[in-house]
């Protein structure tokens, strides 16, 4: 199982991620609606895997506390 400050940063870097995609989607909607629904998607499955890991590391957090 990773470490609480191994999930911190796997959640820092989806988030990072998640809102470079939904930055270039905004830029690409009017010029390429298609690769614009395609990095909609992406980010969708990156947000659900973000909740995943907060949900994760506030399982952590509560056990340690």
């Amino acid at each position: 199982m990773p470490s609480l400050s191994q999930l911190n940063g796997s959640l820092h870097i989806h988030q990072f991620y998640i809102d470079k995609l939904e930055a270039n989607r905004e830029l690409l909607f009017s010029s390429d609606p298609e690769l614009a629904q395609l990095l909609d998607n992406v980010a969708a499955i990156l947000s659900e895997h973000a909740v995943a890991l907060a949900e994760d590391i506030a399982e952590m957090e509560y056990e340690d506390g």
